[in-house]
């Protein structure tokens, strides 16, 4: 169970480091094929705003692979739960403010993530 747990945390990581990207670096390229039903010259005004975004992105990314990295289960334990529960209430407030599919993409993987991880850690 720990290890689907790590793996669905990696994924996660992943998906943090492919958000961050596109809305750091390609926000005006892939940004209005992407978000189609927005009108093409929004996207030149909002690269500032689409960057920061993208650096809460990479923050969380980064915790995740922190995680991944530590060597004491106990302490990967922790610092996982604690970036996965940012990943998932990222994803509940998205949904809530956004796009339902946020939930989706975001906290639905979080939350099983969490669970794997838990579930491992009673076994262990």
């Amino acid at each position: 169970m720990r290890i689907i747990g790590l793996i669905l945390v990696a994924l996660i990581a992943a998906v943090h480091i492919y958000i961050a990207y596109f809305e750091i670096f390609a926000w005006e390229t892939r940004g209005p094929v992407v978000f189609a039903s927005l009108p093409p010259e929004l996207f030149e005004p909002t690269v500032p705003m689409a960057a920061n975004h993208g650096l809460y992105n990479a923050f969380l990314a980064a915790g995740l692979i922190w995680a991944l990295l530590i060597k004491d289960r106990s302490w990967q334990q922790n610092v996982a739960t604690c970036f996965l529960l940012f990943v998932l209430i990222a994803g509940i407030f998205g949904a809530a403010t956004v796009s339902t599919r946020i939930l989706v993409v975001q906290s639905v993987p979080a939350t099983l993530a969490l669970i794997f991880l838990w579930l491992g850690r009673q076994r262990s």
